[in-house]
């Protein structure tokens, strides 16, 4: 029985990401969930008191997906600055492919609407990163002109930045190609020996040819 009941309410809570994706809170309403995943409001209020509760559902489930991600590529054997170029990428893939987490940002960002507590994403973001980098010091894989605490801020606002501009120009299409654009520039600020090229392709593989314009 609890088990089914877990069932159904990752299936609310996909559902409901697809519409808070395409409307955001406020054009979205329970009659529309409802609608679209096929429930009966009664069934929806039966798991989530609320549309806030089931918001704060969609956005605790994309924060939800991060903490085993962030920990099979720490568990990986290659240097700190490439764990942290692929963990990027792997990311990137995950707003751009993963409905979920694309309706959590989107959530987050209109967080005012919502009249609930909505969770600080970026935090734990940070700490990776910092943890990352400070790895890579060590390693003597990092500019000796870097600090880690600093260029950890530096690199979460730069590559959340970029997913908004992303979204924003193409629907994060290009978003792969954009990333790599965007650590050309950050590694040549931060390896201690820039080479870029060659750190992407260990972390990343090939640049994939790119999309016409």
């Amino acid at each position: 029985m609890q088990e089914r009941a877990e069932a159904t309410r990752r299936y609310l809570v996909e559902a409901a990401a697809h519409l808070f994706e395409e409307r955001g809170f406020a054009g979205t309403s329970i009659s529309d969930i409802s609608a679209r995943s096929g429930r009966t409001s009664g069934a929806i209020y039966f798991h989530f008191t609320n549309k806030e509760k089931l918001a704060l559902a969609v956005v605790e489930a994309t924060l939800a997906t991060w903490p085993a991600l962030i920990a099979r590529v720490r568990a990986s054997s290659a240097p700190a600055l490439d764990k942290l170029v692929s963990l990027s990428f792997t990311v990137a893939r995950s707003f751009r492919d993963d409905v979920v987490v694309r309706a959590g940002s989107r959530l987050w960002m209109e967080r005012k609407a919502i009249e609930a507590p909505v969770p600080t994403p970026f935090v734990a973001w940070i700490e990776t990163v910092t943890e990352l980098l400070r790895d890579a010091r060590a390693e003597g894989e990092l500019s000796s002109a870097v600090e880690p605490e600093t260029a950890a801020l530096a690199v979460v606002y730069a590559f959340f930045g970029l997913h908004t501009v992303s979204d924003a120009l193409d629907g994060r299409a290009r978003i792969e190609e954009r990333l790599r654009e965007l650590w050309e520039v950050l590694l040549l600020a931060i390896q201690a020996a820039p080479d870029a090229p060659a750190l992407l392709a260990r972390a990343c593989g090939p640049a994939p040819a790119a999309l016409p314009a």
